[in-house]
């Protein structure tokens, strides 16, 4: 089983709290209802489970380290601070924990395509990944805005046999690369499975998603445990959907004594353009579940923006949206212009290159550490490598990489 918590969210209907549930069409009621008989009758069998561990450790190379940021640590003055380094997975970020998971799941239906939705091209490629290794056809739906911003990752799911579909529409980022890949279920749904890639979207696939990924919560309490006699006093993760956060936090949320923070994407300020969902939005519904969405009086969907494409996304999760109301997790926000200095600061320092949606969570630690004292331990999840993000970078710091 990879729960390791007493919690008991989601409810039967697939809500937590007033968030979740199932707001789809009809076309899509079997398939949801056929994916979830699939996890239930998986979350059951110890052969599934066995074989996915064998995968993680053999293929994707878990545990991921621990690492204490000692340059960084000093840096600071404050708190000491530990890397989840879920940046040396293959594939580079803690998308892969998700993708074979769900792979496997479509395969135990009998769906032998797969489509996914990607914005920084993390789960584009973690998608390719696992289609290539299980002999899948797959598709993967991005941004062009997003392509644009990222061509390598682009190259890399093609080199793998994916077919990415540049999505024209909207402002051309993740949002709408979801709408199209809904649009490609709705018409394909008996042979193609959705790899939905963060912890959002009509349950099942919240619950889903945060089961595949709570294995980086489960090794952090671990190697706490294992090295320090205890477990960290703060938590610290990005949130654009939420997977990376949902998925480090959910093993501690029982332990009121570890404090968890979200880190959104607060743009160029939380009064101009930004993608802060849970600080500045309100209840609505928005592909496929009830969460917290930005938004305008008449309920549309307002522009967002980050300089990472990963977090430039106008919903949330929905359970980070009832953790957000229970006051169990604090959501806080960072700029475009903190992750910068973020992800060269952590560079600099520590010879670790971090993904720009990674950089808003070091911005964050950035401000917080030294207001804490030497005795307190933060544990950075540092969900994916900076590889992606350095011609972006360069561009945006007046350096031409092309």
């Amino acid at each position: 089983m990879p729960l390791s918590t007493t919690t008991t969210w989601p409810d039967s209907a697939g809500r937590f709290g007033p968030f979740g549930g199932q707001f789809v069409p009809e076309t899509l009621m079997p398939a949801l209802g056929q994916l979830e008989a699939a996890y239930q009758s998986a979350r059951l069998d110890m052969a599934f489970w066995q074989k996915l561990e064998g995968y993680l450790a053999d293929y994707v190379g878990r545990p991921s380290p621990l690492y204490f940021a000692r340059r960084l640590t000093e840096s600071l003055g404050g708190a000491q601070i530990y890397l989840k380094r879920e940046d040396l997975n293959h594939t580079g970020a803690h998308k892969i924990n998700n993708t074979l998971g769900q792979a496997m799941l479509a395969m135990r239906m009998g769906k032998r395509r797969v489509i996914a939705e990607t914005g920084a091209g993390q789960h584009g490629v973690a998608t390719a990944t696992a289609a290539a290794v299980f002999g899948l056809e797959a598709t993967v739906y991005m941004g062009a805005e997003d392509v644009r911003r990222q061509r390598l990752n682009v190259y890399r799911m093609g080199l793998m046999g994916c077919k990415v579909v540049p999505v024209e529409t909207g402002q051309r980022t993740l949002k709408d690369a979801i709408n199209e890949a809904l649009r490609d279920w709705i018409a394909s749904v008996e042979s193609t499975h959705y790899i939905i890639g963060s912890v959002m979207g009509p349950h099942p696939f919240p619950m889903i998603v945060r089961d595949f990924q709570s294995v980086i919560g489960r090794e952090t309490r671990e190697q706490m445990l294992s090295t320090q006699s205890r477990l960290p006093d703060y938590v610290v993760a990005c949130v654009g959907g939420g997977s990376n956060a949902a998925g480090i936090f959910y093993p501690f949320i029982d332990d009121a004594a570890v404090r968890l923070i979200g880190v959104e994407a607060a743009g160029e300020g939380l009064d101009k353009r930004h993608s802060a969902t849970i600080s500045k939005g309100r209840p609505g519904v928005l592909h496929g579940m009830q969460t917290i969405v930005l938004q305008d009086d008449d309920g549309q969907t307002l522009p967002v923006h980050s300089v990472s494409a990963g977090l430039d996304y106008p919903g949330v999760g929905p359970e980070h949206a009832f953790w957000a109301r229970s006051g169990r997790v604090e959501y806080v926000s960072a700029t475009d212009d903190e992750a910068l200095d973020a992800y060269e600061k952590l560079s600099r320092l520590e010879g670790i290159i971090p993904a720009l949606e990674t950089a808003h969570a070091i911005a964050h630690v950035c401000k917080l550490a030294p207001s804490l004292g030497k005795d307190k331990t933060i544990v950075v999840n540092l969900s994916g490598r900076g590889d992606k993000d350095c011609v972006e970078v360069a561009r945006l710091r007046g350096t031409d990489l092309a």
